[in-house]
């Protein structure tokens, strides 16, 4: 008798679970969306976007993660960078939550927006932005059954990369992004990045100077105010810089201009246009400015070779210019001497008879024969030779081993330097 007492109450209330939910399912379909989105979030909800979720309560966690559609522009000159992204964040609003609707979630228009509360990120580092509306705004709004609110934004971004340009072209940049919350502290509000795909980049994306490696630093950059602790979150992108522009614009027409400077080596030094007009480029880093000294340095070999063959020419033109005065200085001793000029004196003796006295006039000086000169031609001009010589294999070999140091300085010992810090 007392088992099927108790039994009655247990099926009583079956029968009233069943009746609660087929009556729960008739309002529900019986409830329009517009009806249902005003006992949401309508003024007859009592939902209030001017205040947060958990309202002294513990942190809200909002859950970041951004699709990367294309990034480039970076500049060198303003040290910035442009980026097109989609920022998704993610929180739960317990307000939200509904149990009247049979859809697990909900996609509403973007002006809903402005029906609930949203976090208030911005980009520390951003120097400017804009949003994008053709055709509609680009906004995602999405809404789960416990409240969790899903926000996805299309944003245009300038941001500001400061760059070490101390190894450029070949040097790897670290550019960073960083999300922070305005006014709220992290008493309110807290970011996080998405443990699963916190970044994603789009299939195919190129950078027209670098390369995108694929790892990317998440972190935190938490900000401290005389306001406030405010939470805040941040990526860092490694760019590489790529070579064959710069190969191309640069290195490789430089490297001909100096090799083209070494075949003035194998003209001959009288060719002096022909010398000189190789001679002639700019320079703008390390690179092209010992490009520049190498190629001044063949018009100096040149100049020292010029000046190394004339060498003869001026010897004997101060050897004809000695002899000039030597015989001038002659002429004006004869003047006052009688002998100068081969003239004999006859001198009176006592037997009456006279004697001649012929004194010769002292001998020339000597000249330098055409022998004499040619041999004098021939020593200088061997010597200016053998700079020539020289200078054809000093010059590229002194090219060779600053090729090498300044490749291995770059492109290995610093490359590994940066990848360590």
């Amino acid at each position: 008798m007392q088992k099927k007492m108790n039994a009655k109450p247990a099926s009583i209330y079956c029968i009233l679970q069943v009746v609660d939910a087929k009556e729960q399912e008739s309002t529900s379909s019986n409830l329009s969306p517009s009806d249902f989105l005003d006992s949401l979030m309508g003024r007859t909800s009592g939902y209030d976007a001017r205040i947060r979720p958990n309202f002294k309560g513990p942190p809200v966690n909002v859950t970041c993660n951004i699709f990367i559609n294309s990034f480039g522009s970076i500049a060198e000159t303003t040290m910035d960078y442009r980026v097109n992204i989609f920022l998704r964040q993610k929180w739960n609003d317990p307000r939200l939550a509904y149990s009247k609707y049979p859809d697990s979630s909900l996609d509403l228009d973007p002006s809903m927006l402005d029906s609930i509360w949203k976090p208030d990120l911005f980009f520390a580092n951003e120097k400017g932005a804009n949003f994008h509306d053709v055709t509609t705004d680009n906004k995602l709004l999405r809404i789960f059954k416990d409240g969790t609110v899903l926000y996805s934004i299309r944003l245009t971004l300038i941001l500001s990369c400061p760059m070490d340009l101390k190894n450029f072209p070949m040097d790897v940049q670290t550019c960073t992004m960083q999300l922070e919350s305005f006014g709220y502290t992290m008493n309110d509000l807290v970011f996080e990045w998405l443990e699963d795909g916190a970044v994603q980049v789009s299939d195919g994306l190129t950078l027209p100077q670098f390369i995108m490696k694929d790892e990317k630093e998440l972190g935190y950059c938490t900000k401290h105010y005389n306001t406030g602790k405010f939470t805040c979150i941040e990526v860092k992108f490694h760019l590489e810089r790529q070579m064959g522009y710069y190969l191309i614009q640069m290195y490789i027409p430089s490297l001909l201009i100096v090799i083209l400077s070494w075949v003035s080596f194998w003209i001959n030094m009288d060719a002096a246009p022909a010398r000189v007009a190789l001679g002639i480029t700019t320079a703008i880093d390390i690179w092209m400015a010992v490009c520049l000294l190498f190629v001044f340095a063949a018009l100096l070999e040149y100049a020292g070779v010029n000046f190394v063959s004339r060498q003869q020419k001026e010897f004997l033109r101060l050897r004809r210019r000695q002899r000039r005065n030597q015989k001038d200085e002659e002429l004006r001793e004869s003047r006052f001497n009688f002998s100068g000029y081969n003239i004999t004196q006859c001198l009176p003796l006592k037997d009456g008879s006279a004697t001649k006295n012929a004194v010769s006039a002292p001998n020339p000086a000597p000249t330098a024969g055409p022998k004499d000169t040619d041999t004098m031609r021939k020593k200088f001009v061997d010597r200016a030779k053998r700079i020539d010589t020289i200078s054809r294999a000093a010059f590229p070999l002194a090219f060779l081993i600053f090729n090498i140091f300044y490749w291995i300085t770059y492109k290995i010992i610093r490359h590994e330097d940066i990848h360590k810090e």
